[in-house]
């Protein structure tokens, strides 16, 4: 059995990859990595390792105690790292932090290879990642802080495109006068950026149960590296995306999202412009064209990325109408305040 990867979760929101070796215990290959997990005895007496595993299969053996952890527990997902031999690629939830574990984020160097602008809605920014590192790991749906040159300051972006890439992806929105939109303006490529994770809990969990992927704007680019992963796995798991939008100008990749209703067989997407102007054959809001079967059926997994009045309607929607996903995930996002004019 070759080596394992593991992505270690923590409550900060920083994720750490290691490599676990064949037959090694998830707690070993930590330190071996100089991450402290928390740990007393390392022996499956005390408990104090415990996480949660998100996905992946492994074996705890039978050398700790119920006091440690008990059936109810195990049959719940949760492990101790003292006593786990993963046989997959796995992802674990640590209860705590990453700076009590003496890690942190990890940064990255990357160059500009592309900016192209979308009318006045968004950018796409590519990147290429230092040829002498491999491509970034991280789970689909998770982001990066990219530091904006020449300010001391960084902005917070998902990527949208697959892990382990040399060439990395982010759709970025235009903010007149933002920090970051100020510099793409002027950006060429060549030019250099420091990046910093990945970072966040919103991610693609196991594809076990259909998936509707609720997209707002920009919000659209943590389910382009979802969707990627899912088409080169093969998945043939029922997947339904709305991309809600408030003009027509800001429905972008709309090729993208189609091309991938090309490559996986049970794929669907409806686009949804609120503006009342639009002739868009869809208007209003996401929770107006929600799909219905799917609903009644209960048993799916929902994902939710967008702004906040977006996101907190959906969950208001969902509330009140009684519909109870599988598995809930969503993540808000801010746009930045524009940067006052200079004196």
């Amino acid at each position: 059995m070759s080596s394992c990867r593991i992505a270690l979760n923590f409550e900060d929101g920083v994720t750490r990859f290691i490599e676990c070796k064949a037959g090694e215990k998830v707690l070993d290959a930590a330190f071996r990595n100089k991450i402290n997990l928390p740990m007393d005895c390392s022996d499956g007496v005390c408990g104090t390792c415990k996480c949660r595993a998100e996905s992946g299969s492994y074996d705890l053996g039978n050398d700790y105690i119920e006091d440690a952890l008990n059936e109810t527990e195990a049959a719940d997902g949760i492990v101790l790292t003292c006593q786990m031999i993963p046989s997959s690629d796995c992802v674990l939830s640590v209860p705590t932090t990453s700076l009590a574990c003496k890690t942190g984020q990890q940064k990255f160097a990357a160059t500009v290879c592309k900016v192209e602008p979308h009318k006045d809605a968004a950018i796409v920014l590519e990147l290429d990642v230092d040829a002498a590192t491999a491509g970034p790991a991280f789970l689909p749906g998770q982001y990066v802080n990219i530091d904006v040159p020449g300010s001391g300051d960084n902005r917070s972006y998902s990527f949208s495109t697959a892990p382990g890439e040399q060439r990395i992806g982010f759709l970025i929105k235009t903010i007149p006068g933002g920090l970051m939109s100020r510099w793409l303006s002027g950006a060429k490529p060549g030019d250099k950026l420091s990046l910093t994770g990945p970072l966040g809990s919103f991610y693609l969990r196991n594809d076990e149960r259909p998936l509707l992927f609720l997209a707002g704007g920009t919000g659209l680019a943590p389910f382009l590296s979802m969707l990627e992963v899912l088409a080169r796995a093969g998945s043939t798991q029922n997947i339904h995306l709305i991309y809600g939008v408030t003009r027509d100008l800001d429905l972008v990749l709309v090729d993208e999202i189609e091309a991938y209703a090309a490559r996986l067989p049970n794929f669907t997407f409806s686009t949804v412009v609120a503006e009342e102007a639009s002739t868009h054959p869809k208007k209003g809001w996401v929770t107006q064209h929600m799909p219905e079967d799917m609903l009644q059926a209960g048993a799916f997994d929902a994902y939710l990325c967008g702004p906040p009045p977006m996101v907190d309607a959906v969950r208001r929607y969902f509330d009140e109408t009684g519909v109870k996903p599988a598995s809930f995930h969503y993540e808000k996002f801010t746009p930045n305040v524009p940067l006052k004019a200079s004196a």
